[in-house]
């Protein structure tokens, strides 16, 4: 068996063919907040929207929130997620304070750092049990809104003098043009944000979608062509170096959040993200060479983001996050030259010491999976044996 929410994950590690998926989305309680403690109590299947819509008009944030809100807060624990403050805040673990877990014995265990169950459970993918409650330390912020300050960077050179810069900011993360080549390789654009007051009506976290995509986009539309010239434009669709707003904190977090069934355009194969973490070293070092990979493999890169990991340790055993340089990329599923760009870019993860993140694979190896992850054999033994996915069968066996 396997808990199971919002399926929001992008691989297999949510996944579990053949075998029984517990729905998890009636664990929606809010069970207490204490706001002089800072601490949220919640069911595990409650969304981060759904938390954000109770606490952001009374001046508190979530400590950490990924790319969407429509995850379930069992979801955020189970893959350890991190957001654009991990050079702050480090990983969405190290602000859990506490947890219970429902095991197949049927034993109610309460967990917190020092734990060992716990450190098994966050980040553990869901295989350590059934997540009944969190309690999460939540922050004080002065207003919905976020100030953005957004820089043109013409290649990674520039990208590190701006990333050296981060800790001025809460929030930080870089769009990059995957297809730029030559001087220009890893040129991008630069966002780093802070919370601030708002003048006006800040939009509800609950309100849906405003466009929704309606149908598969025609095999072949997202090619090196259309890329290229989305990016040429997106990058140079602001007028000078910088650009500085005010802007509501959804569409910030959030971004794609706003266009319901996005995957579509992607076309009736669908898409891959690859997201990696390698060491940060002088120069640019194994991201110089994932990114060089990428624009001269002939594969569209439609999405990708770059980001520096700070240096706070993720709590979890099989977590993702760790200090270095993180780069996410989409790529339009085109078979099998798309799957050997990516066995090649493992090669390099592998050979850096870097991680691939398992809540956005479904195709790792389990050479790979074990390279990356050193607490596994630990976590296996702390595992609950009537708990499998997918992805856990692909990469473990078992």
């Amino acid at each position: 068996m396997l808990p199971f929410a919002y399926g929001r994950s992008y691989g297999d590690s949510c996944l579990n063919d053949g075998g029984l998926l517990l729905d998890v989305q009636r664990l929606d309680r809010l069970i207490a907040f204490d706001e002089a403690q800072a601490l949220l109590r919640c069911e595990a299947g409650i969304t981060l929207a759904e938390i954000l819509a109770l606490v952001v008009p009374r001046g508190w944030f979530l400590p950490v929130v990924p790319g969407t809100r429509w995850v379930s807060v069992g979801g955020a624990v189970a893959n350890d997620i991190h957001g654009k403050n991990h050079h702050r805040a480090g990983s969405f673990g190290a602000h859990v304070t506490r947890l219970e877990l429902l095991r197949s014995s049927g034993e109610r265990v309460v967990c917190g750092p020092g734990d060992e169950l716990f450190h098994a459970t966050v980040g553990g993918l869901g295989l350590t049990g059934l997540i009944l409650w969190v309690e999460i330390r939540l922050k004080r912020i002065p207003g919905p809104a976020i100030t953005v300050e957004r820089i043109r960077f013409g290649g990674l050179e520039h990208f590190f003098e701006l990333a050296a810069e981060d800790a001025h900011h809460e929030y930080t993360v870089a769009w990059v043009d995957c297809l730029a080549r030559g001087r220009r390789l890893g040129r991008g654009l630069y966002l780093r944000g802070d919370h601030a007051p708002s003048d006006g009506a800040v939009a509800s976290p609950l309100r849906p979608a405003r466009f929704r995509v309606p149908v598969d986009a025609p095999p072949g539309l997202l090619n090196g062509l259309t890329v290229g010239l989305f990016n040429g434009v997106y990058y140079r669709s602001q007028l000078g170096t910088t650009r500085r707003a005010t802007v509501p904190y959804v569409p910030f977090f959030f971004p794609l959040d706003n266009v319901g069934d996005w995957s579509r355009l992607y076309g009736p194969n669908g898409f891959v993200q690859y997201q990696c973490v390698v060491p940060d070293e002088p120069g640019g070092g194994a991201i110089r060479v994932l990114i060089d990979r990428i624009s001269r493999s002939g594969e569209p890169a439609a999405l990708a983001v770059l980001k520096r990991f700070g240096a706070m340790s993720s709590p979890g055993l099989l977590s993702f996050p760790r200090p270095g340089l993180t780069l996410a990329v989409d790529f339009a599923m085109r078979g099998r030259s798309t799957l050997t760009l990516l066995e090649e870019l493992d090669a390099v993860v592998r050979d850096a010491g870097g991680a691939v993140y398992p809540a956005k694979d479904a195709r790792m190896s389990p050479e790979s999976f074990r390279a990356y992850f050193g607490g596994l054999e630990r976590f296996t033994r702390l595992r609950d044996p009537r708990f499998s996915s997918s992805f856990w069968r692909r990469v473990h066996g078992d």
